[in-house]
């Protein structure tokens, strides 16, 4: 390397290292003018909730003036620890993320996204809250009541077991597939948790409690569910059935504690021939028995049905849209018992 060739470097290194000094002083000085502004305004952004809105602003403000400063606007921005205001606004129960900065007009920009409901919950010791997406819990709100699925029956616990968090995981998977379904939405007045850990749907319309089991494949039961409502009880009546079971691959199972007025009159029939013929075998004894009808029914790729059940073609209802899922029909003749709702 020749020296003129050693001058240039040595010139060229020179004026970076004096540019980079340059720039550091400038950003020093612009950091310190900076410091010494005041907070000339602020703008409060709250996303996340297109439902229900269980925040607004003035709430986002309450909690920034319980932070350090106490006020927000007029204040010198090198006082604000914006570190510390975003943890006391996602302390929160109802914000799920916050996010504040300045920028080059000393206006401080305060980002809150909200968590939303998907459920509520009431526990057996008489105690009720949210759930959002992610199955934390929220407190009610004095602002408004979300209209999202409702569960009973949760184990009233404040520290949730293996078992517990499960169950919340299947409440939270359920009531979101309801949620996104207006008819579900329509249809679903509550669901009951049983003691096997199990849901039990309880609906708008019709006088009958539908069994979904656990939470898993929750959507190819309420699949088999709609299809049952198209092409049975929509020819019938929804008070047709006590019991409708969904819980099960491929099938449905629809029980009757009720009889018909043709299941009535015929078994009217059948006990005044009993009766007649033990008159004949026993003359002035008349044994006097309890009468109970059971009938299983299960209809496969036939038109003629006494039940109106559904014809199965796939033992796999959801492998097609037109599939379809094996009816089964349990009939048990008793005296009709009163079910509190």
């Amino acid at each position: 390397m020749t020296t003129k060739q050693i001058i240039k470097k040595i010139i060229f290194v020179a004026l970076t290292l004096t540019a980079c000094s340059g720039l550091v002083v400038l950003l020093v000085a612009a950091i310190g003018r900076r410091n010494h502004e005041l907070c000339k305004d602020y703008v409060i952004t709250i996303k996340g909730a297109e439902k229900n809105v269980f925040i607004n602003e003035k709430d986002i403000k309450k909690l920034l003036n319980s932070g350090p400063n106490g006020k927000i606007k007029g204040e010198p921005i090198a006082d604000f620890n914006l570190r510390k205001l975003e943890q006391i606004i996602k302390g929160n129960a109802w914000v799920k993320n916050a996010n504040l900065y300045f920028d080059n007009r000393e206006v401080l920009h305060i980002s809150v996204e909200e968590r939303e409901p998907v459920a509520r919950i009431f526990t057996t010791g008489g105690k009720s809250f949210y759930i959002d997406h992610e199955g934390e819990k929220m407190p009610l709100s004095e602002m408004m009541s979300a209209r999202v699925p409702v569960f009973t029956n949760f184990p009233d616990k404040k520290v949730l077991s293996i078992k517990d968090s499960a169950l919340l995981n299947d409440v939270q998977k359920t009531a979101s597939f309801i949620l996104n379904d207006s008819f579900w939405m329509a249809q679903t007045e509550q669901i009951d948790i049983t003691p096997e850990r199990t849901f039990e749907m309880i609906p708008t319309i019709g006088n009958h409690t539908v069994k979904l089991g656990k939470g898993d494949d929750i959507d190819k039961k309420f699949h088999r569910l709609l299809i049952f409502y198209q092409q049975v009880l929509s020819k019938t009546s929804f008070d047709k059935y006590n019991t409708v079971d969904v819980q099960y691959a491929g099938q449905v199972i629809g029980s009757k504690s009720k009889m018909s007025k043709v299941d009535s009159m015929q078994l009217k029939k059948n006990i005044e021939k009993l009766l007649q013929e033990a008159r004949r075998m026993q003359n002035d004894t008349v044994a006097s028995t309890p009468v109970t009808e059971k009938e299983n029914i299960s209809m496969e790729g036939t038109s003629e049905s006494r039940t109106n059940t559904i014809e199965q073609t796939n033992s796999n209802p959801l492998k097609t849209t037109n599939a379809k899922p094996k009816i089964t029909e349990d009939k048990t003749e008793e005296k009709p018992k009163m079910h509190d709702r």
